[in-house]
């Protein structure tokens, strides 16, 4: 069976075998705790580049101070470059109007973000690693499960955030495995007292909810990692299942999107597929009756977002921005005789005639600058 340094170095060959050692420099994101101390002692053992970024939150005083300088010895032990950064983090939340534990997660990432983009190794590719774990990834899942989510909110951690060049490469790893390497190994850490605490969510999943269930299935946790396997196949399968639905429905004009009544009507499971069509402009879920209302509603009736309108236009319903009153684009169906807009009516009319010219005395209305020929052969 292999240990966990060989277990860590064949993952990283599974999962990001085009990152080496000589073609990347990393940032490891090291708080002091157990989960990053072992981080960096296998990426160290595994012959990476890399430096040490550190946030102090100045959450808890003296420990907050401690924590700091325990990390500045470890960049020293490693003989590693190491960035530290202080954070107003309660004036931040408080601003912001952000719980503690979202304002800290906001400001580190930024900061993460910022710091692999400022050309801190200009000749390589810069990555930030997070010291995320199995057990990490199953509070996540269940906290997303018991707040309410849909499929993707299943599938726990990412392992590769491409957006923010972010890897997590010990989700593999439980902590139980985690705790014997770094005594294995003699690693020194400190342990965080807010760990122990259940005001935060994730301290009650970890401390209370997942040992209690333990008791009565005590393989909940490696099935919870297989479920979270299988869900984030499942949620690729929606998702192209998804893709599929809005090619048939969806019509893209310009900054409008169109989608013809009665073809979404017929969609199954039609909830869901609206969901999914409307999330991206701002809706919420609960806003999925209003918008089917719409089906039956009379023209020019709409379904607001902070960003966009939903417009019922004759045969068609309109996702358009919000500065629309009424769609930018008027779609004319072949047997349509008038349509009323704000400032008139727009009636239409097709006449035959035999040797192809139209006279203007065909019309009913004469020429004039509020009228217009057109070749229906162009049409």
């Amino acid at each position: 069976m292999m240990n966990l340094l060989e277990r860590f170095q064949q993952n990283w060959k599974d999962n990001f075998h085009h990152l080496s050692t000589a073609n990347c420099h990393l940032v490891l994101a090291v708080s002091g705790g157990l989960d990053s101390v072992v981080l960096m002692d296998l990426i160290s053992k595994t012959g990476f580049n890399f430096c040490i970024a550190h946030c102090n939150f100045q959450l808890r005083g003296d420990e907050s101070e401690r924590d700091e300088q325990f990390v500045r010895s470890l960049a020293t032990k490693y003989n590693k470059e190491i960035f530290v950064k202080s954070f107003n983090t309660k004036s931040y939340a408080e601003e912001k109007k952000l719980s503690i534990q979202e304002a800290a997660r906001e400001l580190r990432y930024t900061w993460f973000f910022e710091l692999i983009t400022s050309n801190l190794k200009p000749q390589t590719s810069n990555f930030v690693l997070t010291a995320h774990h199995a057990d990490d990834n199953i509070e996540t899942m269940l906290m997303f499960f018991f707040r309410g989510t849909g499929i993707h909110g299943l599938t726990g951690i990412p392992v590769y955030d491409k957006k923010r060049k972010l890897i997590r490469p010990l989700l593999f790893a439980a902590r139980e495995d985690i705790l014997a390497y770094a005594n294995d190994n003699n690693l020194k850490w400190v342990e965080d007292s807010s760990n122990t605490s259940d005001k935060y969510t994730r301290n009650f999943f970890r401390n209370e909810l997942l040992p209690a269930i333990g008791t009565h299935f005590p393989q909940a946790k490696d099935n919870l990692q297989r479920n979270i396997s299988r869900f984030a196949d499942a949620a690729e399968l929606y998702r192209q299942a998804i893709q599929l639905q809005k090619k048939k429905l969806l019509e893209i004009k310009g900054n409008e999107v169109h989608i013809p009544v009665l073809k979404l009507q017929r969609a199954e499971p039609l909830d869901t597929i609206i969901w999914e069509i409307i999330r991206e402009y701002g809706f919420h879920a609960h806003q999925v009756p209003e918008i089917k209302k719409l089906f039956t509603a009379e023209n020019s009736s709409y379904v607001q977002s902070t960003s966009h309108r939903i417009i019922r236009n004759r045969k068609w319903l309109i996702i358009a921005p919000n500065a629309a009153t009424e769609a930018d684009l008027i779609l004319i169906e072949a047997d349509t005789k008038a349509i009323e807009l704000n400032n008139g009516t727009l009636s239409l009319e097709v006449i035959t005639t035999s040797n192809g010219q139209a006279q203007t005395s065909n019309f009913k209305h004469q020429t004039s600058n509020l009228s217009a020929h057109l070749d229906a052969k162009l049409i």
